[in-house]
C-alpha cells in the first residue's frame, strides 16, 4: 500500500511491515496487601514489553515519538466497567474502544479492554493475531467463557509499548459460544460468566472498556450484566440515531433484571462530518432526548453527548494495521487528538455523574 506523499523508501523507513509477536500473558498476584490497596497495585506491568527485548530489524516498529500534550487524568474512586455497544456495524466502536483505552493508559489509568466480537478486529488492532494464537494454544475470552476451569489470569495480555494497559484477546470460535452454552442460558448462568470469572481481575483496574459485539446475544448480554455503564459510539446519522432507541430499551431490561445499577452514560459520534445539516440534526435530537430524561428514574438520565465529536481521519483506519493504537502510530493526527480529548471528557463525568 502507497500512501500520499511518501516514496515507498520512506514508507519502509517510517512504517512496521509485520505485527509484533504475541506477548505472552501476563502475571497476576490475586493476593493484595490488604493495607495498601490500589487498582494496579496487584498486576504486574513492570515485565519490559515484548518488542523491547528483540534484536533490532530491518522491519521491525521504530521507537513511538513522545506522547504531544500528555495530561494527568482523574481516577475513579472505583474501578469503572464501561460496555461499548451499539448493533448496528461499522459505526467506529472497536476503534474508539482501543483509542480511548490507549489515550486513558497515556493519562495515568491501568486500563483492560475485553475483546468479546467474534470478529476479533480489537485483538488485531493491538498487535495479536488469532490464528497465530490458536496455533500456539493461547487462551481466549472464548476458553474463559467456554471453560470451567480457565481464569481470567490465563487469558490477560500486557499491550507491549505499555506499562498500565492489558486486554483479554478473542477468537473466531466466539461465534460459537451462545450454542455451547445453551444449557447455562437456559438455567439463567450464561448470562453471568464474564462477571463472576472477572471479578479478582476487574478490581486491579481503574478503567475497564469492553468491546461488544454488533448485536444483541448472549455476549452483549454478559458485557451489560458485567458493567457499571454503558457507551454508545455511532454516526450523526438517521438510521443509527433510530436504533438506539431499541438499544436503550434493552439496557431498561437489563438494568430492571440482572444488573440493577447498569446505566447510559453518554454517546460518542464518530466518523463525524460537522459541516452537514443531518449531523447538526441529529446532535439536536440526541441532546434533547438526554435532557428529556432528565430527573427520571431511566438508565440515561445522567447521559451526555460527549465531546468532541471524532473527526474522519485516515490514521484512525491505518493504525489496526500495525497492530497498535493511533496514539503510537500517528501521535499528531486528528484521530489521535480527538480521541485524547474524548478520554479527558470521559474520565471527568465520572465526577461530575451522582
Amino acid at each position: 500500500m502507497e500512501f500520499p506523499g511518501e516514496s515507498p523508501t520512506e514508507q519502509a523507513e517510517q512504517r512496521p511491515q509485520a505485527l509484533p509477536p504475541i506477548p505472552r500473558p501476563v502475571q497476576v498476584d490475586l493476593h493484595p496487601n490488604a493495607d495498601e490497596h490500589h487498582p494496579t497495585a496487584d498486576i504486574d506491568f513492570t515485565t519490559p514489553p515484548v518488542d523491547a527485548e528483540q534484536p533490532e530489524a530491518a522491519n521491525s516498529r521504530p521507537p513511538a515519538p513522545t506522547q504531544p500534550n500528555t495530561v494527568t487524568l482523574p481516577k475513579p474512586g472505583n474501578t469503572r466497567v464501561i460496555a461499548l455497544m451499539n448493533q448496528k456495524g461499522g459505526v467506529g466502536k472497536t476503534t474508539t474502544t482501543v483509542s480511548v483505552g490507549a489515550a486513558l493508559a497515556e493519562g495515568g489509568h491501568s486500563v483492560l479492554l475485553i475483546d468479546l466480537d467474534p470478529q476479533a478486529h480489537l485483538t488485531l488492532s493491538l498487535g495479536f493475531d488469532p490464528a497465530e494464537m490458536a496455533e500456539a494454544g493461547d487462551k481466549t475470552m472464548y476458553h474463559l467463557l467456554a471453560d470451567d476451569d480457565t481464569a481470567a489470569m490465563e487469558v490477560v495480555r500486557q499491550v507491549a509499548g505499555y506499562t498500565n494497559f492489558a486486554v483479554l484477546p478473542a477468537e473466531t470460535n466466539l461465534a460459537g459460544i451462545e450454542s455451547e452454552l445453551a444449557d447455562q442460558v437456559r438455567t439463567g448462568l450464561a448470562q453471568s460468566i464474564l462477571r463472576n470469572k472477572c471479578r479478582d481481575l476487574f478490581c486491579q483496574f481503574d478503567t475497564i472498556l469492553i468491546d461488544c459485539p454488533p448485536s444483541l446475544g448472549l455476549l452483549t448480554i454478559n458485557a451489560l450484566t458485567a458493567a457499571t455503564e454503558i457507551i454508545v459510539p455511532m454516526q450523526a446519522h438517521f438510521l443509527p440515531l433510530q436504533g438506539m432507541g431499541q438499544l436503550f430499551e434493552t439496557v431498561r431490561m437489563v438494568r430492571m433484571g440482572i444488573n440493577p445499577n447498569l446505566k447510559v452514560s453518554g454517546v460518542v459520534l464518530c466518523m463525524h462530518e460537522a459541516n452537514t445539516i443531518l449531523a447538526a440534526d441529529v446532535i439536536r435530537d440526541v441532546e434533547g432526548f438526554f435532557e428529556s430524561a432528565r430527573g427520571t428514574d431511566a438508565p440515561w438520565a445522567d447521559a451526555v453527548l460527549y465531546h468532541p465529536p471524532v473527526r474522519r481521519n485516515i490514521k484512525l483506519a491505518e493504525a489496526p494495521s500495525f497492530g497498535t493504537p493511533v496514539h503510537k502510530y500517528a501521535p499528531d493526527s486528528n484521530g489521535a487528538a480527538d480521541y485524547r480529548k474524548l478520554a479527558q471528557s470521559i474520565a471527568q463525568h465520572a465526577f461530575a455523574s451522582p
